[in-house]
């Protein structure tokens, strides 16, 4: 007999504003053990210096980090002038320095080339993959890291502040796969300057806001008192922008066994209106739905050629209005 998994059955979201000097695996780590629970993932990870919002995902919630990943990402970052270093953050060696202390008309000047789809070139202190190693295990280890440059798309990006001649504020808001070191090493370079990230905030995840996030040591407290599960976000949580299908018992019991259902065709109808490009993955997503048995997740499915087939399964207790 295989060895029973321990902890508790916990599914649900916590949204966590991680604190400096913690990886996010450590994160999820105190989380889980806060819950005693069996499952926990994360939707996007987070530098250790970095402060911000770490969307945690426990149990069957863990089957929806896909979606969160995919979601819109909006940082708050200051740039220190003056010297670049190995790391492109504070954490680094310093490699260059100069006197340049561009003015905010001179930074605000370069921005819009920033904007869009942008070909950037991925940190050497990065988790990407060289040959099956971690690129910041080789960089650590002194070898040389050549990363090719990849498409981002940059949503927004804005100087929100220069509190001093050494220091900008920025924010930027972008899909999946930008980086803020990459950002900062590229829009010092477009302003002849040294610069690098000294302060790093994520402020949103997709639907996921830093308004809504706790922080490890309110939960720890919660926790205490018994109270914990109160700042459990519901698994649907990460589905929020994708369309809903309403479905019967009997049709929930179907889908648990894998089997199809067939749609009206008024559904079929408002779940075409209702579909965007979209790409989870790699892979197409367009077809994509949430089937809701009353306020529950039942499974997450394709609907296609008037049928809803399930993809993914939730096994969640009903929540009655």
């Amino acid at each position: 007999m295989g060895r029973r998994k321990k902890g508790q059955d916990v599914d649900g979201w916590i949204i966590l504003d991680k604190p400096a000097d913690m990886t996010s695996t450590q994160a999820v780590s105190a989380v889980r053990r806060i819950f005693d629970a069996k499952k926990a993932g994360h939707a996007g990870t987070l530098d250790p210096l970095a402060t911000g919002l770490l969307p945690i995902a426990l149990g069957e919630a863990t089957k929806t980090v896909p979606f969160a990943q995919e979601g819109e990402k909006t940082y708050r970052f200051t740039v220190k002038w003056g010297e670049s270093t190995d790391t492109l953050d504070a954490e680094g060696e310093i490699v260059a320095e100069s006197d340049v202390r561009p003015a905010k008309a001179e930074i605000e000047a370069v921005l819009d080339r920033f904007v869009g789809e942008i070909d950037q070139i991925p940190p050497a202190y990065s988790a990407i993959k060289v040959d099956g190693e971690r690129a910041y295990d080789l960089a650590r280890a002194g070898e040389a890291v050549e990363l090719a440059a990849r498409p981002v798309t940059i949503h927004e990006l804005k100087l929100l502040d220069a509190p001093t001649a050494d220091l900008a504020v920025f924010e930027m808001r972008c899909g999946k796969g930008a980086y803020v070191r990459s950002m900062v090493r590229d829009i010092a370079a477009a302003v002849g300057a040294e610069g690098h990230v000294a302060a790093l905030r994520r402020i949103r995840v997709g639907g996921f806001g830093i308004d809504a996030a706790v922080s490890l040591d309110e939960l720890t407290e919660m926790a205490h008192k018994g109270r914990a599960f109160e700042a459990l976000c519901p698994v649907e949580t990460a589905l929020d922008d994708i369309p809903a299908l309403a479905v019967t018992e009997d049709e929930v019991f179907n889908l648990k066994q894998g089997r199809p259902i067939v749609l009206l065709p008024r559904q079929a109808q408002e779940l075409r209106a209702q579909r965007r490009p979209r790409e989870i993955a790699g892979k197409d997503a367009s077809k994509l739905a949430v089937a809701m048995w009353g306020e529950t997740a039942a499974a997450i499915g394709e609907a296609r050629a008037g049928k809803f087939q399930p993809v993914r399964v939730f096994n969640l207790t009903p929540k009655r209005a």
